[in-house]
């Protein structure tokens, strides 16, 4: 089978290994739109159930070497005071580790990889997909290169969209969609050097929906005087959104002095975003669910088939578990369109449900529940707010229906 796969990010890269790892694929050729792959974006968190699939393809040793393997997830109100914390990847009981890195470093892993496996001359850059069209039980792909102008054709058994969110062939299918889905919060992201905190190995989310801050280490002792370089997440209510843009630099200004008494005894927020190497910003934006991805021999994966807000780490990991549930049915379906509908029907349920839980009670809801009780105050006993119970069970929601319980993520595969 000949399989073309639109977009070099997460999710095409790693559905390029996966097909590559069955034996089953003839020829798959990976065609992008940039003309040259540029070292871009901050920081990601690949979650236990995604490095699961990335370890199978062999990569884990790399991308563990390059990243922090955070070891506790802890809620702060807007004061600083802790309201939950508990143990997270390998110390949760996972048996794959989660990861924290640089988003260049995670393409570099994968793209050497996809070199290295499928053949260099078999990854395209400045290919930005057009259009397909489907005929005599072929689909063909249609280019252009980055001054517009018309490239050859492609030709393959399937054609498989990880354009991203501005996808041209979910465009294609779904011509009249509409804007994104804005809903009131920006994003404002950055990377800074700063000594460790708390554990060291600790992922820390503070404040209530309306301004919220998630800090996480990338790399310990990334200057080699014992410095962590940190990825920082600035969420924010806001009428205008920014644009729908992953690299768009942010400025300080438009978004610090809602973080000015952001001071407290282990860690200063002000000065570690006026610290920052790198700040982008992005709108918390996503799309409705779609009735179908895939049509005949096309289907969309990742961003492509379902954006959704930034949430938990789960634009990549999902992007991946889409390219794992892909290359398992190519092994077991030897019709193209019969496989691409049955990865319809494994993982269109299972993402929109994720769409609409970070909409709706994202992971911060924990400290959205004791900040409306509370008004906003400090709190004195906070027991007398809500139970640890009642906070677990909020945050164990969450991982189920995203698919990371330790329960969900060491069931067989398949």
């Amino acid at each position: 089978m000949e399989i073309i796969v639109i977009g070099g990010g997460i999710g095409g890269l790693t559905l390029a290994l996966a097909l590559h790892a069955t034996g089953r694929a003839r020829r798959i050729r990976v065609f992008e739109a940039a003309a040259e792959m540029r070292a871009l974006g901050v920081g990601i968190n690949i979650g236990a159930h995604a490095m699961r699939e990335l370890s199978v393809l062999g990569l884990e040793d790399e991308l563990v070497a390059t990243s922090c393997q955070p070891e506790d997830y802890a809620f702060f109100t807007r004061h600083g005071q802790l309201v939950y914390r508990e143990p997270f990847g390998k110390a949760a009981g996972h048996q794959w580790p989660h990861i924290s890195l640089l988003r260049p470093d995670l393409q570099r892993v994968l793209l050497g990889a996809v070199r290295a496996r499928i053949g260099a001359e078999n990854f395209f850059t400045g290919h930005r997909c057009t259009g397909v069209d489907q005929s005599g039980g072929k689909v063909t792909a249609h280019f252009a290169g980055p001054d517009g102008a018309a490239l050859p054709d492609a030709q393959g058994d399937i054609v498989i969209a990880c354009d991203g969110i501005h996808s041209a062939v979910r465009t294609q299918f779904y011509p009249d969609e509409g804007p994104f889905k804005f809903r009131g919060y920006n994003l404002w992201r950055g990377v800074t050097l700063h000594k460790p905190f708390l554990t060291g190995e600790s992922i820390a989310r503070i404040g209530a929906r309306h301004s919220t801050m998630i800090i996480y280490p990338l790399r310990r002792n990334y200057d080699g005087k014992g410095n962590t370089l940190y990825n920082w997440v600035c969420e924010i209510e806001r009428d205008v959104a920014v644009p729908v843009d992953w690299n768009k630099p942010g400025r300080l200004e438009d978004f610090v002095p809602t973080y000015q008494d952001w001071v407290f005894d282990w860690m200063d927020v002000p000065a570690l975003i006026k610290n920052a190497q790198q700040i982008l910003s992005y709108p918390m934006v996503d799309r409705d669910p779609l009735p179908r991805w895939s049509f005949g021999r096309v289907t969309l994966l990742g961003d492509a088939a379902h954006p959704m807000y930034p949430q938990g780490g789960n634009g990549g990991a999902q992007a991946i578990l889409d390219a794992a549930t892909i290359a398992r049915l190519l092994q077991s379906e030897s019709d193209p369109v019969a496989m691409l509908k049955a990865y319809e029907e494994a993982r269109l349920p299972a993402t929109s449900q994720i769409v609409v839980q970070n909409r709706t009670a994202p992971p911060n809801l924990i400290v959205d529940t004791v900040e409306q009780r509370t008004g906003g105050k400090r709190f004195e006993k906070l027991e007398d707010v809500i139970t640890q119970d009642e906070m677990k069970t909020i945050f164990d929601s969450y991982r189920k229906v995203v698919g990371y319980n330790v329960q969900q993520v060491s069931r067989p595969q398949g």
